[in-house]
């Protein structure tokens, strides 16, 4: 039972008693007035006493006192104590159940499918963003970057608690991937949500109490579309760190999806969107697929077919080619392919936030992924969203974000490599981007590093 509820029934119960019982003689100031307020209860139950109380009817002390008590039955007289005592033994552990349950999508989404409006961190990337200048993730020179793997291979870069909750947490995440890999698909939910029924969201479940039940190390963040994987350096697979192979830099293994929450969070006349922002579907293969397809396919595993999917390239790759060897058939009718470049001006018409995504409603569910490496196209398109447009828009409009941004970190220079201008790719610290993501998720957008 939630706190509101044993709330409401308390509360309930004592304006019944307080419709019963009467203005109460004075409070009492002590444990001897206590009882002897108890004894004056008792006797006004006592048919005796009543009669004894008529025939005193001039003493009008005794009639003030008693008068509010005599329709009172032993129950009730029990009640009006016990309820006093029960308020009072239980406020705190009502309000540690309020602050517990408030952060639980399934209570969340079980009023009338009600978005969550603030963002709530996990107690490990609290400490990530609350220690980045100890950690050095402010800093940079030409030559030595910050290392982002230092805090899952060294448990003095943090403390002890933190280096065991990113371990719980490693060991929880590999078996949310494995269950995911194992899950089989369902169908378009939104054939459900078209007629009311949310129960269909229930069978994106991955264990029986959620997303709870597959991490109990309680190391997920969560934002309005639920639980996401917390921030944390390298701001990709923590794998990586200990292997840095291609498919572990590649890797999606880092990501958490909350299909069920973001399930209860779309309407019968929702549209599901997706903006890919560098699709190039023949590049960063891992797992067999580009990790865009890879991404879709999860999505659509989990029962979100995407009706419309917005493909920017600036490479020349010729349509035939996509849609006969690249694309699957089954995204024929909502891929459209836009082969050139985006805009990062405000106001331009090749900028795809102004020209196309406002053009969509609150009650979309729309995915955008930002990767086109070149930061100063990219960079300020990722504040543009930060920033939120008029009246916060963007904060309420994206469901999902998805951005490589390219800052200083050790472990990942040898991979980014110089532009063809002979431009570094990279431009800020590893506290820049998690200031920007964290950012992003506490004003609405939740935000996911991407590889």
């Amino acid at each position: 039972m939630s706190s509101a509820i044993l709330v409401g029934e308390v509360c309930g119960e004592i304006n019944r008693a307080k419709k019963t019982i009467l203005p109460l003689p004075q409070k009492a100031r002590g444990r001897k007035d206590h009882i002897r307020m108890i004894r004056s209860t008792i006797k006004a139950t006592n048919p005796r006493q009543q009669d004894d109380d008529d025939n005193d009817r001039n003493d009008g002390r005794r009639r003030e006192t008693h008068s509010g008590f005599r329709s009172l039955t032993w129950s009730k007289v029990y009640l009006a104590f016990a309820v006093g005592y029960l308020m009072h033994s239980m406020i705190d552990k009502i309000t540690n159940l309020d602050s517990e349950l408030s952060s639980t999508p399934q209570i969340r989404t079980a009023s009338k499918n009600k978005r969550i409006t603030n963002y709530v961190p996990s107690s490990c990337e609290n400490y990530i963003m609350e220690h980045a200048v100890e950690l050095g993730y402010d800093t940079f020179t030409n030559a030595i970057n910050p290392s982002g793997c230092t805090i899952w291979k060294d448990v003095t870069a943090t403390n002890t608690e933190i280096y065991n909750q990113l371990q719980s947490y490693s060991i929880n995440l590999d078996k949310y991937n494995t269950a995911v890999r194992n899950f089989e698909p369902i169908p378009d939910l939104m054939i459900g949500i078209r007629e009311g029924n949310y129960d269909v969201c229930s069978s994106t479940k991955l264990h029986e109490r959620g997303l709870n039940g597959m991490f109990p190390s309680r190391q997920l963040s969560l934002t309005k579309s639920g639980y996401v994987e917390p921030l944390t350096p390298p701001m990709r697979s923590h794998k990586f760190c200990f292997n840095a192979s291609i498919p572990n830099l590649m890797s999606l293994d880092y990501l958490v999806h909350d299909y069920e929450a973001m399930c209860r969070n779309l309407k019968p006349t929702s549209k599901r969107v997706l903006f890919d922002l560098g699709a190039t579907l023949n590049l960063g293969k891992a797992n067999g697929l580009p990790i865009m397809m890879q991404l879709m396919e999860e999505y659509e595993k989990f029962g979100f077919v995407f009706d419309h999917i917005y493909a920017f390239e600036v490479t020349k790759i010729d349509a035939q080619h996509i849609y006969e060897n690249l694309l699957p058939a089954k995204y024929f009718a909502s891929y459209h392919w836009i082969n050139v470049g985006v805009n990062a001006e405000e106001g331009n018409r090749m900028n795809p936030i102004n020209s196309i995504l406002d053009k969509f409603d609150e009650d979309d569910f729309i995915v955008f992924k930002l990767d086109i490496d070149t930061a100063s196209i990219e960079v300020p398109l990722a504040y543009q969203l930060f920033e939120g447009g008029k009246d916060g828009i963007f904060h309420r409009l994206i469901d999902q974000f998805y951005f490589e941004h390219h800052v200083h970190v050790a472990e990942l220079r040898p991979f980014w490599g110089l532009q063809k201008n002979g431009r570094v790719h990279w431009n800020g610290t590893i506290k820049d981007t998690l200031d920007l993501f964290h950012g992003m998720r506490s004003k609405g957008i939740p935000a996911h590093f991407w590889p």
